[in-house]
């Protein structure tokens, strides 16, 4: 059992997170399915990603085969830009629970700090952008208004730096759980990481493996191929990715893999048997660029774009 400011993980394998980014319709159904079969037991979808009916139908499926109960299974979704006026956050958060249809949600975490004009309750962004300059502290004070219903046992944030999250912790009642962010070896988040840990928070590593066919040039060369890298995984017989898993475990982060394989679900868990040594981890860390490889830059207009400042 693992707690994190007072949510209960009830099983270590939800130290790393079967993540549905652009898992769609019957894929995500599967992706779900095999993941839970695979004994993850932390599931991270999204509003944004569309396909919450499918991860609630997944879940009640597996239930139903009596794989898992409700009570095993930790889900987290996101409320979206468009939706941050505190008028806007409860019927968001209502949709989800719909559309997940699981009794409750473990998890909710505001998407971004920056918020989109209001137009309808589709979640694609527009074409350009339209911003509003809705304060995330009244956007979370509303998604703190949730917890008092019950439906909801948890709130954090995504994509937040180090001032936003202390605007959150001094103004609000509620501590986020969680700053789920973008975190692999190229942006190995280690400030933030330090950061949230002095103040109880989890930090959440989207992207764990880099994005390697939306890199561009070497600066942001994903970790995977390297010679480093493929030393390290044949000293543990392991593959070069559960490499870079192992190292977002052991600096401190949750990591969130993507994959609808069930062969490369098996494996992106299958992290638990060893550590990396403290040499292993500088390594690791010496791939460090501190450059972003998932492009949020459309968003470096707003007032609340997180990424002007280190961390």
């Amino acid at each position: 059992m693992i707690i994190i400011n007072n949510v209960i993980i009830r099983n270590p394998y939800t130290q790393v997170t079967a993540g549905l980014y652009k898992a769609r319709e019957g894929d995500a159904v599967q992706a779900v399915k095999a993941a839970l079969d695979a004994g993850y037991r932390h599931i991270d979808t999204a509003y944004l990603y569309g396909n919450e009916k499918e991860v609630g139908r997944a879940i009640r499926d597996k239930i139903a085969e009596g794989v898992i109960r409700r009570e095993d299974v930790f889900v987290t979704t996101k409320l979206w830009n468009t939706f941050h006026d505190p008028k806007h956050v409860e019927e968001a958060f209502n949709r989800s629970m719909a559309n997940l249809d699981i009794g409750y949600i473990d998890l909710y975490l505001m998407h971004c700090p920056v918020s989109f004009k209001f137009s309808g309750w589709q979640a694609q962004k527009s074409d350009p952008v339209e911003f509003t300059e809705v304060d995330i502290v009244d956007t979370y004070r509303a998604m703190e208004k949730l917890l008092e219903t019950g439906k909801v046992k948890s709130i954090g944030v995504s994509n937040f730096n180090s001032e936003q999250i202390t605007r959150i912790v001094n103004e609000c009642k509620v501590r986020p759980v969680t700053n789920q962010v973008e975190c692999n070896p190229t942006l190995n988040q280690r400030k933030l990481i330090e950061f949230c840990r002095k103040l109880g928070i989890a930090i959440t590593a989207y992207s764990p493996l880099g994005r390697p066919n939306q890199s561009s040039g070497n600066e942001n060369k994903s970790a995977i191929d390297d010679p480093r890298v493929l030393e390290i995984a044949k000293k543990y017989n392991k593959s070069p990715g559960q490499i870079i898993l192992r190292y977002l475990l052991d600096i401190g982060t949750i990591p969130i893999p993507k994959s609808a394989n069930p062969d490369r679900l098996r494996q992106n868990i299958d992290l638990f048997d060893f550590k990396l040594s403290a040499e292993e981890i500088k390594t690791m860390d010496g791939f460090n660029t501190g450059k972003r490889i998932v492009d949020i830059s459309y968003l470096e207009n707003h007032k609340y774009f997180p990424f002007h400042i280190d961390f």
